[in-house]
């Protein structure tokens, strides 16, 4: 789960920006917060990676702490998903290459909030 400080915005990056689905949300306004998941399937299957995104009402950034590192995403090609993020509007902030001491390709890129994304060409 992370914490968001603009769950239209973090949906747009998640599905617009990386490609993912939006799965499903829901909104408990007596408790002040909505929940939107993403993920890269469609819809809920078993065994189905999910990214809950949470909107605590009022609340419009955080701290992300030194507990985060990133999350990992698999892709087929790094220097083609880094093209598409940005000219998504994406934030690339670590360009496709190879990892320092092997030859693992890696990227990252950042979410509106902050939050790490490594991309690991598989």
């Amino acid at each position: 789960m992370l914490r968001v400080g603009n769950l239209t915005r973090s949906v747009d990056f998640y599905t617009k920006v990386l490609g993912m689905n939006l799965l499903r949300t829901t909104e408990r306004p007596d408790q002040k917060y909505s929940l939107a998941f993403v993920g890269f399937g469609k819809g809920n299957a078993d065994g189905q990676v999910e990214i809950e995104l949470t909107y605590n009402h009022g609340v419009d950034s955080y701290e992300i702490g030194t507990a985060y590192g990133h999350i990992a995403i698999s892709v087929a090609d790094a220097y083609a998903a880094c093209e598409k993020i940005k000219a998504s509007g994406g934030n690339v902030t670590r360009e496709a290459g190879a990892v320092m001491g092997g030859d693992t390709i890696i990227a990252f890129v950042t979410d509106p909030d902050g939050y790490k994304i490594e991309l690991i060409q598989r």
